[in-house]
């Protein structure tokens, strides 16, 4: 079967690109990541059920449907009864309470047999120090009486042996802490993820919403050689090369600026990269993209792909009837096409081959600081279809005009470099190293690459600088491909999973329950749901979790802080300590009992 697709569609089965036109799915549902994915014939041609279509359209053949597609997979995973499954502590206690039972049974029994014996052998005396049983003398009524009185204490000794006061006084302990944890921004969705909080051995993060803020943001920003770190270094850019940055922002966009009436502040609109550079160019570089778009005319556009890794647009000014070339994309693809630079101050430079090592350093080291780089250039070029303010208003008039020549791709200006970041949320490096210290280990699973998965894991305290990455950091594939044998012998030491699927991350907790550990897993996506629930604790987060996610989970993470796990593994120890205290108690009562019985 063949479905055509177009923006706003959702997949509806799993797939394979066969044509189309710029086709970019959103895959968050399923991976994660937030990036938008680009679909061709080449290197991606699987399109997945569940996901949505945010730009251009494509045909595609349906390969499966329902519950063999990926999204009924997971499905399936997620709708798998673990109600029965009990925590560590039900355990023991299940085991603790027919064993105190069986000793409560025997105690009673040898009781019971020693004053029967001690009975009719004459050793049990009345009040006038004869025996109670003289043989045939004594009433059959009396005999009757007294096997009766030692029945009722052996039934006595077994109901002090048995600690029928555990169910309890683990209900109210637990009820107790579910309040308080409420109060602490944690809404415990099972009563039981209390203690089990507190015998956590590992916990299993995703990365994007969880220990990120999942907002990406323009945190660097290069003029020439040399970085612009405060409004000071941007007040003394000059006006023209401003011009130049900001029609190259507002007309090569996917997205837009919308600011309402209420002027309560500007929205942004577009992919998550789209809306990082937007707000930056309008916070900024202080861009007004309405009248910007007054002042001149889109003549072409050519979409974003992911062979040439940028997009471009062929854009007029009408005030003076020139015309410009504008490329944004990948920041080693857009040095390839540029001759000059602008330096810092606004002067145009060669870019010879030490002037291109140079910025080529640049770019690694952001590569290196997790940040995704992203260069600019521009080129005044002739325009050979416009001379005149008519032809500018035909231009407006049509609703889009496709030129017979491709844009100019050689001899660029290189105007700057912006770096993208996802940044940490606040307080998560001192929350992973609490529970580090806790004797909790933190292991990071994401979708993103290899690069950016280990920048954000030093970033967090996950990697220390000391470790190996080839041992510690394995991507999905990877992990997928090991034995049953190798996962368990590599599973405790691999600190970072990139590139992993819904269900690398599932394989992962599964190893790990196998090896004995209490695996915690916390997540926010649909794709975290079949992990969450497999694990001994799933922790969704509430503002950015979807339902699915919080539905499988058994703590709700109600302010999306990461360190409030923190406090999450503090009360479960509280609670799982109150219990032992109390366990020791009662145990203490009960073999005074028995011992003193004997």
């Amino acid at each position: 079967m063949l479905v055509f697709l177009k923006t706003g569609d959702q997949v509806p089965a799993d797939g394979l690109f066969l044509r189309g036109h710029s086709l970019r799915v959103d895959e968050s549902s399923m991976t994660g990541e937030s990036e938008h994915v680009e679909v061709n014939g080449g290197q991606n041609p699987f399109l997945f059920s569940g996901t949505k279509v945010v730009d251009g359209h494509g045909e595609f053949l349906v390969a499966s449907v329902g519950m063999n597609s990926t999204w009924g997979e997971m499905m399936s995973l997620i709708s798998r009864d673990t109600s029965d499954q009990q925590t560590p502590l039900q355990a023991r206690l299940s085991k603790l309470t027919p064993l105190m039972a069986k000793i409560g049974l025997g105690v009673a029994f040898i009781v019971f047999v020693v004053l029967l014996a001690r009975y009719f052998t004459g050793n049990t005396k009345n009040k006038s120090e004869f025996g109670k049983f003289e043989g045939s003398k004594t009433k059959i009524g009396d005999t009757m009486n007294a096997v009766v009185d030692m029945v009722a204490v052996a039934v006595i000794v077994v109901v002090i042996a048995i600690p029928e006061g555990f169910p309890l006084a683990v209900t109210l302990t637990l009820a107790y802490s579910m309040k308080k944890m409420m109060a602490d921004q944690a809404l415990v969705r099972r009563l039981s993820a209390c203690e089990t909080m507190g015998r956590a051995t590992v916990i299993c993060t995703d990365k994007t919403g969880t220990l990120t803020l999942n907002e990406m943001k323009v945190t660097k920003f290069w003029l020439g050689q040399e970085s612009v770190e405060d409004d000071v270094g941007y007040s003394s850019i000059s006006h023209y090369r401003l011009d130049l940055i900001r029609e190259g922002v507002a007309f090569n966009t996917t997205g837009s600026v919308y600011r309402p009436s209420s002027g309560s502040g500007f929205e942004f609109s577009g992919g998550p990269t789209e809306k990082a550079i937007l707000s930056w160019a309008t916070l900024e570089l202080h861009m007004d993209m309405e009248e910007l778009k007054k002042q001149c005319v889109i003549q072409h556009v050519e979409v974003f792909n992911s062979h040439k890794k940028r997009s471009g647009v062929l854009m007029g000014r009408k005030a003076n009837n020139t015309t410009h070339v504008h490329w944004k994309g990948a920041a080693e693809m857009i040095l390839e096409i540029c001759s000059s630079y602008y330096d810092a101050s606004g002067v145009m430079k060669n870019l010879n081959d030490d002037e291109r090592l140079k910025f080529e350093e640049i770019i690694q080291g952001m590569a290196a600081s997790s940040l995704r780089c992203i260069a600019f250039a521009h080129k005044q070029v002739q325009d050979k279809h416009i001379n005149d303010e008519k032809k500018y208003e035909k231009l407006e008039e049509s609703s889009s005009i496709l030129l017979d020549e491709k844009l100019e791709e050689s001899s660029l200006i290189l105007l700057g470099l912006v770096g993208l970041k996802d940044p940490c949320r606040p307080g998560v490096r001192e929350a992973v190293e609490a529970c580090q210290l806790a004797g909790v280990q933190v292991k990071m699973i994401t979708g993103d690459n290899v690069f950016t998965a280990k920048a954000i894991a030093s970033e967090c305290g996950i990697l220390q600088p000391d470790q190996e990455a080839k041992e510690v950091v394995v991507e999905g594939v990877e992990f997928r491909s090991y034995t049953s044998e190798q996962r368990m012998q590599k599973v405790d030491g691999i600190h970072v999973m990139a590139r992993s699927s819904p269900f690398d991350k599932l394989l992962m907790v599964q190893c790990l329950k196998q090896k004995g550990n209490v695996v915690a897993v916390t997540g926010d996506g649909t794709n975290d749901a079949p992990a969450l629930k497999e694990a001994d604790i799933g922790l969704s987060m509430g503002i950015q979790g979807t339902e699915v996610a919080k539905e499988s989970s058994d703590i709700v993470i109600l302010d999306d802080n990461f360190a409030t796990l923190v406090t999450v593994l503090r009360w479960g120890r509280g609670v799982y300590a109150n219990i032992q205290k109390f366990v020791q108690f009662q145990l203490t009562i009960n073999v005074a009992t028995l011992w003193s019985t004997l």
